[in-house]
């Protein structure tokens, strides 16, 4: 045997989709106007690891009690050094997102069951077609834990359904539901999908405006009428 044969072939990088959505599932009159999914893709090194830790002891040490990053939740104060972190290493990261607005979503497509893995499978589709996946030995996606508790099992099933039919042939995946504190990239996702979910809602594009470089796509998927069944 040469020396040749014992060289083993590089292991072909892993491409990361980080997924989250913003709004409710409630489409009575109390429910918001729209869900927002977004994606954050990219491959390792995952570069905002390491600065996102530090900038959360550095926040610990001076006195602030948190636990991990959510952008809804934390003081304007702190979303500022967040996003400051991220804008760091903006031109690392690729953002797509999908604008699903309530109003023009047919009663078939509104069951959280149905809705939530569609509109994932659509985003995820239209990423991993701006990619060559031959270059990736896998995908791996995470996103947070499903939203309605009560739900989850049938939902996150329905999601890998879904993706199995809607993925590209040949695409090796795997889908990870984890709670976002165990995961910085969840963190950054959902600050990015806050801030677009913040321009879509109320007209407040000063996040935006910080991370709009990295956006490769942002659609209404219901542009132009009511869809019963997209």
């Amino acid at each position: 045997m040469t020396d040749e044969a014992n060289v083993t072939a590089p292991r072909k990088p892993c491409l990361y989709v980080f997924l989250d959505e913003a709004g409710n599932f409630d489409f009575s009159p109390n429910g918001t106007k729209y869900i927002v999914f977004t994606s954050v893709s990219g491959t390792r090194p995952l570069r905002l690891c390491t600065p996102l830790m530090d900038l959360k002891f550095d926040l610990v040490e001076e006195g602030h009690e948190l636990g991990y990053f959510h952008a809804s939740e934390d003081a304007q104060s702190v979303r500022d050094r967040v996003f400051a972190v991220i804008t760091a290493e903006l031109q690392s990261l690729r953002i797509d997102s999908l604008v699903v607005e309530k109003v023009k979503t047919g009663p078939a497509l509104q069951p959280l069951q149905v809705l939530y893995p569609r509109m994932l499978g659509y985003l995820l589709r239209y990423v991993l077609a701006e990619h060559d996946l031959v270059r990736f030995g896998k995908v791996i996606v995470f996103t947070d834990a499903v939203p309605v508790a009560r739900q989850r099992q049938a939902v996150e099933k329905a999601t890998k359904v879904q993706l199995a039919q809607m993925l590209p042939t040949g695409a090796t995946y795997t889908v990870l539901h984890h709670a976002s504190q165990s995961n910085p990239y969840l963190q950054v996702v959902d600050y990015i999908n806050w801030a677009i979910y913040r321009k879509w809602t109320t007209g407040d594009t000063r996040s935006y405006a910080l991370v709009s470089s990295a956006i490769r796509r942002e659609f209404d998927i219901f542009k132009g009428g009511t869809h019963h069944y997209y």
